[in-house]
C-alpha cells in the first residue's frame, strides 16, 4: 500500500521551513466557502469567542472541502486546513473540546492561556490516543477517547490509518494534529522553558498579544517597550528549544517586520475586497 501524504498544509510547511499563513474565523458555511479557495495555508475555526457549536463546526468542515481540489490535487484533504481554537483556557485543564473537535476532524487545536507545565502536557495529551508503556513517543499519555469514523470519513482514509496518522506532530514524524498553546500572560514566559523542554508535541507556540499586553498593563499597545520585550523574549525561547513561535495580528503595517523577526507561524485577519464599491464611489463623485 502507497505512503499517504502529508494532509496537514501547515505541519508540511514547517517541515519544510517555510512559513504557514493562517486566519482566525468563525466556524460558518459562508466564511469557509470563502476561505477554502484563499491564499491561507490554514484557518483557525474561532470558538473561544464566538459561541462553541460543534454543528456549526461540522459545517464549515465540510464546506471547506471542493470536489475540483480534491481532483486537482490528488488529495482529500482540504486545502487550506482546518483547525479551531476551543473556549477553555488551559488552568481549566480541558479534556473534552479536544475530543469533540478532532472527532469531527480537525487538524489541530489552539489551547488559550497555557501557562504551566502540567497545562501544557493536558494540552498534548487531550490530542493523543491511549497506547501501550512501551509503545514508542509514549508521553504525554494519551487521554483522547476512541471514536475515528468521522475523522477518518473526512480525512478520506480508513479508521485503521486514522490511527497512524491522528498523533501529534512533531512528537511523532508522522503525526497529523498540530497543539498550538498559546501564551498570553508575562507569568508564563518564566515557565516556558521547561514547558517546551518537559512537554514534547507541541508544534506551534502561539503568542496571544492582547491578553499579553493586558498582564502587563498596556492594553492593546503593541508597539509598547513592555509588550516588544516580552513578545522577543518568547521568541527567543521558542527557537532554543525548536519549536515555531506565531504571531497572531499580522497586517499590512507589520507583515515586513514580522518575517524580519522571524516568526514561523503568522496569522493575518482575513480581508474583503470591495474593489467594485470603490470604483462605483469615485465614479459617483463619493471619494
Amino acid at each position: 500500500m502507497p505512503e499517504l501524504p502529508r494532509l496537514n498544509s501547515v505541519i508540511r510547511l514547517l517541515e519544510e521551513g517555510k512559513v504557514p499563513l493562517a486566519a482566525f474565523s468563525p466556524p460558518s458555511a459562508d466564511s469557509a466557502v470563502a476561505l477554502s479557495v484563499s491564499a491561507y495555508d490554514a484557518v483557525v475555526f474561532e470558538m473561544e469567542h464566538n459561541p462553541y457549536d460543534v454543528k456549526d463546526l461540522r459545517d464549515a468542515l465540510q464546506y471547506m472541502l471542493s470536489r475540483r481540489q480534491i481532483l486537482d490535487r490528488g488529495s482529500l484533504a482540504p486545502a487550506v486546513t482546518p483547525m479551531v481554537r476551543i473556549p477553555a483556557n488551559g488552568a481549566e485543564m480541558n479534556q473534552w473540546l479536544a475530543k469533540q473537535v478532532l472527532d469531527v476532524g480537525v487538524f489541530g487545536v489552539v489551547f488559550p492561556h497555557v501557562s504551566t507545565v502540567d497545562e501544557a502536557y493536558n494540552a498534548v495529551a487531550s490530542c493523543r490516543y491511549a497506547r501501550p508503556a512501551s509503545a514508542p513517543f509514549y508521553e504525554p499519555q494519551g487521554h483522547r477517547g476512541d471514536q475515528p469514523v468521522h475523522a477518518a470519513r473526512y480525512w478520506g482514509i480508513t479508521p485503521q490509518e486514522y490511527y497512524a496518522k491522528a498523533d501529534v506532530w512533531p512528537l511523532n514524524p508522522q503525526g497529523e494534529i498540530l497543539v498550538i498553546i498559546q501564551c498570553e500572560h508575562v507569568k508564563t514566559i518564566d515557565a516556558l522553558p521547561r514547558m517546551l523542554k518537559e512537554v514534547p508535541g507541541i508544534g506551534v507556540v502561539l503568542i496571544g498579544e492582547g491578553d499579553l499586553s493586558q498582564s502587563l498593563g498596556c492594553p492593546r499597545q503593541y508597539d509598547h517597550p513592555a509588550v516588544v520585550e516580552a513578545m522577543t523574549a518568547i521568541r527567543r525561547i521558542c527557537a532554543e528549544h525548536g519549536v515555531a513561535c506565531g504571531h497572531p495580528h499580522a497586517d499590512a503595517k507589520n507583515a515586513q517586520q514580522i518575517a524580519e523577526d522571524g516568526y514561523r507561524f503568522v496569522m493575518a485577519a482575513p480581508t474583503r475586497s470591495f474593489a467594485g464599491l470603490e470604483a462605483c464611489r469615485k465614479a459617483i463623485g463619493r471619494t
